[in-house]
């Protein structure tokens, strides 16, 4: 079996010293079998004279024996490598160079001279034979002295510049490769002098004479040089030229930082700095993005030329450079450049394809992009001398442009950084055109859900309240929180909190379905776990039989609905999978009522169910999403304990030198981060009680008798409320729904009269029948009864309750006094509040 063999005799040296004879005949049978060869083989001359040759060789090699002789009479010999088997059987290397041999007269015959290379690296090389390997090698080679001065280099050295070997001769690396570090370079040469350790595959980009305008990279490797007795001769170096594969090094490597860097966001605007912030240094000295107007406000852009005809603007998205503030434009980031019809730029932008310029020529001061009354720049005068703008493409729509610029690199543009430069562009493009396509769906989402949530708070005497409402971060999308405050019979107030679990559009969408659909059950007057209840029939019917999005994306939501009723203090609660609130008390103390919760909407389950308690007047009801505890703003990256949120919660609530509005603004910026990966919304209600003097009721018996009677008194009321104007009206529809409670309904009767931004007139009895507005005909005796008092109210109404029902009615007391009747000084909650505060 031979590795390597050499077919011209004369040109190598063998070293016939170690070597053993074996004298063959011209058929190849051996005919002289010398000691050296059986101690190398362990045959006997006996035992092998006769034999062909073959049979001492594996097989492999004995298959060869033919061709070879063939060589051998052509050439006049053969040098190379057999594997012969040893007599007690293992293999043995041979290195084996066959010669004529010289004896006349007689028959032809050959001298056989074998070595053994079981252990050895290989050959041993005569000096030609190294001299030729070191001349004609394609890696450039040289040897320097303990001085660091040439004294021996090869042909592919002279390749990298600096004159054939003989004018190396005693000169230093600086003085023939002065565009290499040199210092770097023989810093290494003396590490390895110093040491005796070799250093390999060093890299080193620099420029060399040969092509002085461009960086080459080289791979060097050192290995030091001795002297028979083991002193330093000086540093044997090879330099090998990995320009090509340094470079797609180097493209992968940007391309690589483009898809970690650029895109991290979904902001337009930082999506193109992004651009400009990978692309310098390592493909350009200078970098401008430049998108169209339509791009930055998410619409889509137009396809086809952008601009008039004498004129194209686009705005600047970003630059960098490698100078400190960016000398090479006069343009800010957002403003608007402008570029002439016929420039390269607006010829891109128009065309689509992009534009290579190697050197920069005089006339570019022509179309450089100038702000509002800034005159126009040449390109020359800053230095740039070769430059590409390279579309910014996506679905096949142009939506703006990025100009490269090269300053302080020597070498121009090529093609290869041309495709580098598309390649870059192409993948930011459609960061770029998902930034604006996310952008145009977040601003019709926030203005979708904005103009669903209360632009301000109604007005109403039964508690004070104000509300905080942050969106999510803009990487996460806008979710459905939302909140209601609505005004009910009685004087009492529904306070209302949901989350959807949607975001965007849909979620939005999905969010003022909610909130309709609870504004319409709250006027029913049912209690909390009914008003849940049938929310929970809505959503699911929604999801069965509607197909939008919207209606699927409500599934799973979250609700939490309170009525407080400022007579009694008495306040209802009802959950659907949504946290309670924090109450407190008007001493500071913070507590978490425990509320039974029930299914999420639409997801079926256990029955809803309420809780009452009783507050005293100035508590502090605290309504909040799940956003609001989900993280910890001192540890965004970890989720706290639903006891660790509310611990946190409960410190910001006992803040007292803060405003009602200031501590509701304050709770927010305490637990939640500025840029939230879910949205708050925070309503807090701070709780009044109406006064002994704002409130009077009487029990009725069920008879027509007390008709009468309860219009005096009614009468001698409002008389004490200085309310005289409407005791005719008054009259009339107490004794209307009086009538009707004695007429149609059973058991006790119950007239109440209240009076805060309305007088509210309440007859209750024990009836379920429900009241029915209707409309007589001329001729009719009857029925008028209702009609009426809805023509004297502003409102009126039933609520059912476990002992029956209440018909209520209101009247306006605006048109009759300015300052409505009550017993405490305080302005009216909500009169002159700000309207609920949305922070971002």
């Amino acid at each position: 079996m031979g590795t390597s063999e050499q077919s011209d005799a004369t040109e190598q040296r063998f070293d016939v010293a170690d070597a053993a004879p074996v004298l063959l005949d011209t058929h190849g049978v051996v005919s002289g079998w010398s000691g050296g060869a059986g101690r190398l083989l362990g045959y006997a001359a006996a035992e092998v004279v006769g034999r062909k040759v073959a049979e001492l060789l594996l097989p492999a090699d004995a298959a060869r024996v033919r061709t070879l002789s063939e060589r051998c009479r052509r050439a006049g010999g053969w040098s190379g490598i057999l594997t012969a088997r040893h007599r007690d059987g293992h293999s043995v290397t041979l290195m084996v160079r066959v010669v004529e041999a010289q004896l006349s007269p007689g028959p032809e015959r050959w001298i056989a001279l074998v070595t053994d290379l079981t252990g050895a690296p290989g050959w041993d090389m005569s000096r030609s034979v190294l001299e030729q390997m070191a001349t004609r090698s394609s890696l450039g080679i040289a040897i320097v002295d303990t001085d660091l001065r040439y004294v021996w280099s090869n042909e592919a050295l002279a390749r990298f510049g600096g004159g054939p070997a003989q004018d190396r001769i005693g000169l230093r690396l600086a003085d023939i490769q002065p565009g290499l570090d040199s210092e770097q370079l023989e810093a290494k040469m003396r590490e390895v002098l110093e040491t005796g350790e070799a250093v390999v595959d060093y890299e080193h980009v620099g420029r060399v004479r040969s092509a002085p305008h461009r960086q080459i990279a080289h791979t060097m490797s050192f290995s030091r040089l001795n002297d028979d007795n083991g002193h330093p001769l000086g540093v044997y170096y090879t330099a090998m030229d990995i320009t090509d594969r340094y470079l797609a090094r180097q493209r992968l490597a940007l391309l690589d930082r483009a898809g970690e860097h650029i895109g991290r966001s979904l902001n337009v605007l930082q999506t193109g700095q992004e651009l400009a912030d990978v692309a310098v240094p390592g493909l350009a000295d200078f970098v401008a993005v430049d998108l169209l107007e339509s791009v930055l406000e998410g619409a889509e852009p137009t396809p086809g030329p952008p601009g008039d005809s004498e004129v194209v603007m686009v705005r600047r998205a970003g630059h960098r450079s490698v100078r400190d503030g960016v000398p090479e434009t006069v343009v800010h980031i957002g403003e608007t450049v402008r570029y002439h019809a016929d420039s390269p730029p607006a010829r891109v932008l128009t065309s689509g394809e992009s534009w290579h310029e190697e050197q920069v020529g005089p006339r570019a001061e022509d179309w450089t992009a100038t702000g509002p009354g800034r005159p126009a720049a040449s390109l020359m005068e800053f230095g740039l001398h070769s430059m590409m703008i390279v579309p910014i493409r996506s679905r096949g729509i142009t939506m703006g442009i990025t100009s490269f610029f090269r300053r302080d690199r020597p070498d121009p543009f090529d093609a290869d950084d041309l495709a580098l430069a598309e390649e870059l562009v192409g993948r930011a493009a459609i960061c770029v055109d998902n930034a604006r396509r996310y952008t145009r769906e977040r601003d019709a989402a926030l203005v979708l859900q904005r103009s669903l949530l209360p632009s301000h708070l109604p007005e109403q005497n039964a508690v004070d309240v104000t509300a905080c409402y942050r969106p999510a971060d803009e990487l996460t999308g806008l979710g459905g929180d939302w909140f209601d405050v609505i005004p009910l019979s009685g004087a009492r107030v529904a306070l209302v909190v949901g989350d959807v679990p949607g975001h965007g559009i849909d979620g939005a969408a999905a969010m003022g379905r909610l909130r309709t659909a609870v504004q319409t059950l709250a006027d029913l007057d049912l209690p909390p776990e009914e008003v849940l209840a049938h929310l929970d029939d809505l959503v699911s019917r929604g999801a069965r039989e509607d197909d939008a999005r919207s209606a699927i994306q409500a599934v799973g939501s979250s609700c939490l609905y309170v009525v407080y009723d400022p007579v009694s203090g008495q306040c209802a609660m009802a959950s659907s999978a949504h946290p309670p609130p924090a109450l407190v008390t008007p001493d500071g103390e913070v507590s978490f009522p425990d509320l039974p919760a029930g299914p999420a909407l639409g997801t079926g389950g256990l029955p809803f169910e309420a809780a009452e308690f009783s507050l005293a007047e100035g508590t502090v009801l605290a309504l909040h999403t799940d956003g609001l505890l989900a993280v910890d703003p001192r540890e965004p990256g970890r989720e706290p304990g639903l006891d660790a949120g509310r611990e946190r919660l409960r410190d910001v609530l006992k803040l007292r030198d803060l405003s009602f509005d200031g501590l509701c603004v304050a709770v927010v910026d305490a637990l939640v981060p500025s840029r939230p990966n879910d949205d708050v919304a925070l309503l807090m209600a701070r709780t009044h009680r109406l006064g002994a003097g704002q409130v009077a009721s009487w029990d009725l018996e069920s008879d027509p008798a007390v008709v009468a009677e309860a219009r005096k008194k009614v009468t001698r009321q409002l008389s004490e409320w200085g309310l005289d104007e409407l005791a005719y009206t008054t009259e009339l529809v107490v004794s209307e729904l009086v009538t009707n409670a004695i007429r149609y309904a059973s058991g006790p009767i119950r007239l109440r009269l209240i009076v805060e931004r309305a007088l509210i007139c309440e007859v209750s009895d024990a009836g379920a029948s429900a009241p029915h507005l209707r409309h007589p005909r001329t001729t009719d005796e009857g029925g008028r009864g209702l009609f009426l008092v809805s023509q004297f109210s502003q409102r009126w109404g039933a609520r059912y309750t476990l002992d029956g029902k209440v018909i209520w009615a209101e009247q306006s007391l605006t048109e009759h006094t300015d300052e409505p009747v009550s017993d405490t000084d305080e302005p009216a909650a909500g009169t002159d509040g700000p309207a609920p505060e949305t922070t971002r």
